[in-house]
């Protein structure tokens, strides 16, 4: 099986959430992750990257994949960070559908897809 980079855009160190939950199945099945969000902490060793007051987020442009877990009105201040990372794809999971931002991101090439990451590894389909 082929590695797919994937930064979760979202994420949190609480066991509860849906971003932890793909973190550790990403993990589970030898995927690099990329744990990005306003959060602090670490997931499977890895620490959150996250914005500081005078430090901008690094842009990684080796990703495959972002998983969205960012909900659609705190979105925008991402679009930038999510484009110029320009990863092959997006995974819009529930409740992140954004037409907005999978119009630019389909400008840009990036491929678009409206799914449940869990889903998606849980059925051999990511």
């Amino acid at each position: 099986m082929q590695n797919k980079k994937t930064l979760i855009l979202g994420a949190t160190p609480n066991p509860s959430r849906y971003a932890y939950l793909a973190a550790e199945r990403l993990t589970n099945k030898n995927h690099d992750i990329v744990p990005v969000g306003i959060k602090k902490g670490e997931v499977f060793g890895k620490e959150i990257e996250h914005q500081t007051d005078n430090q901008e987020l690094t842009i990684h442009n080796d990703i495959d994949t972002i998983t969205l877990y960012v909900g659609v009105r705190n979105q925008p201040e991402w679009y930038n960070y999510i484009l110029e990372t320009n990863p092959k794809r997006i995974i819009f999971n529930p409740g992140t559908e954004n037409p907005e931002l999978m119009q630019k991101a389909r400008e840009k090439g990036i491929e678009v897809e409206v799914a449940c990451t869990l889903v998606m590894l849980g059925s051999g389909q990511y």
